[in-house]
């Protein structure tokens, strides 16, 4: 009997033992062509690594080869000069993590697609060198109208404007290193289901991951899982830049588990998203108001976060233009400043919580806050407002509420206020102190209804 016969034999009988299955090791894959299916190895079709002229021509042909027929195309490591790369539809670029190393020559972009149905890259380092970008070159990576976006493992880096731009695309951002963008780290603009996540993004010059439509409505981004540290605000302004995360004009976007820390300005920033889920955050050493949903917002729920350092920690304002609709509940505020970027007469700083129109304030636990723990209303702008069962300690003042004219309702009730020299609850005109104590009954204020609270 030979050998081979013998070993089928000695398995056939094992088979009958285990009732005829039978548990084999899978062999392990070959980079590059068992793991690819099929797909081609662009060193074998003549791309080599280490070559000082561009080969985004020779790239560009393998892509296509291997996208007609659906099969990925491997890259091995090395350091290849692409430039100007246009992606067809069922691009699949894989590389080797950490070692398959793009770098952008100049003279256009990087890497541009334009209305495929789908597009992945994964495990490759995508450089830019610092070399400028082309006028309509958004990005190192810019992609338009593709509807299934695949990026993982990837690193982006060095980009002259914005890391990766998205434009009416879906798909994922996953596992990836973005790092050192003159702009942004990530900008995606009029997304359909698209996911950011597990990501880390650093030393970025105006912003980090922005999340924005040019017209407002529904988007459904995620944004979850992110680490995101040093934000600058290179632009300059009040706030337009400088954020860790940027919601403008898109609704029904999660921003969950977030880790973020020095922002110039504030580590997450809904501007008229409505719908905005903010929950389970850390926010430190923002440079501004950590957490915002401002500006013709109707609908916020900002829960479980951590602020630790800011000018501002938590602030949903803006009823002016139309900000309303919110709960506030079960964060830690604490370590803020009456410092911020920039100085205007008509802004408080230091605050730890301030809402405005319908919303309520519950459970909430605020230390060291200079000025005011929280603060209900702007002038005549207040308008049911219930605030419940917060903590706030060590606080120039624990609760200023807006008794302007024309200022609305507010329930302020069953609160602690410990080391409040300015007061407990304390009524404001504006900047002017309006009332006595107010902890305990608001004579005077029929709008109010103050209960329940202890000053120590």
């Amino acid at each position: 009997m030979s050998r081979r016969k013998a070993l089928a034999v000695t398995l056939a009988a094992a088979g009958g033992m285990l009732g005829g299955r039978i548990a084999m090791a899978a062999s392990p894959p070959v980079i590059g062509s068992a793991d690819l299916r099929g797909g081609l190895n662009a060193g074998s079709e003549g791309l080599a690594p280490g070559v000082a002229n561009d080969q985004g021509r020779k790239l560009a042909s393998i892509i296509a080869k291997a996208a007609g027929s659906n099969q990925p195309v491997f890259l091995p490591p090395g350091t290849y000069n692409i430039a100007n790369m246009n992606l067809p539809d069922g691009t699949r670029l894989h590389g080797v993590s950490g070692a398959t190393r793009l770098v952008y020559g100049g003279g256009g972009h990087l890497f541009r697609a334009d209305g495929a149905r789908r597009i992945e890259m994964s495990n490759l380092v995508l450089d830019g060198a610092g070399r400028g970008l082309g006028e309509n070159a958004a990005a190192i990576v810019h992609m338009r109208n593709v509807g299934d976006v695949i990026i993982d493992n990837c690193e982006i880096l060095g980009s002259a404007k914005t890391g990766i731009q998205l434009e009416r695309c879906g798909g994922r951002i996953d596992r990836c290193r973005i790092a050192d963008a003159a702009d942004y780290a990530l900008l995606a603009i009029e997304s359909n289901g698209l996911a950011i996540t597990n990501n880390t993004v650093t030393d970025c010059g105006n912003g980090g991951i922005l999340v924005h439509r040019w017209t407002k409505g529904p988007d459904g981004t995620l944004v979850s899982g992110n680490r995101i540290t040093g934000t600058r605000a290179t632009n300059g302004g009040t706030g337009k830049y400088g954020n860790a995360i940027n919601i403008y004009r898109a609704d029904n976007v999660q921003v969950t588990g977030n880790h973020i820390a020095r922002s110039a300005f504030s580590a997450i920033r809904s501007n008229a998203g409505s719908n905005v889920q903010i929950a389970g955050n850390q926010c430190l050493a923002s440079g501004e108001t950590a957490i915002y949903s401002e500006f013709g917002f109707e609908g916020a729920i900002v829960n479980g976060n951590v602020v630790d350092g800011a000018a501002n920690g938590i602030s949903i304002v803006n009823f002016n233009e139309g900000g309303r609709l919110a709960t506030v509940s079960g964060n830690v505020v604490r370590n803020l400043s009456l410092t911020a970027p920039y100085e205007q007469s008509d802004t408080f700083f230091g605050l730890g919580i301030s809402v405005e129109a319908d919303t309520a304030v519950s459970g909430n636990v605020i230390e060291n806050a200079p000025r005011f723990g929280l603060l209900l209303g702007w002038g005549p702008y207040l308008r049911n407002v219930v605030v419940t069962g917060n903590v706030v300690r060590q606080a120039k003042t624990g609760c200023a509420v807006s008794v302007a004219e024309g200022a609305g309702s507010a329930v302020i009730t069953n609160n602690l206020f410990a080391q409040v020299p300015g007061g407990g609850v304390i009524g404001y005109r504006w900047h002017d102190v309006a009332s006595r104590e107010l902890a305990l009954e608001a004579a005077g204020f029929p709008q109010l209804t103050v209960m329940g609270n202890r000053v120590v």
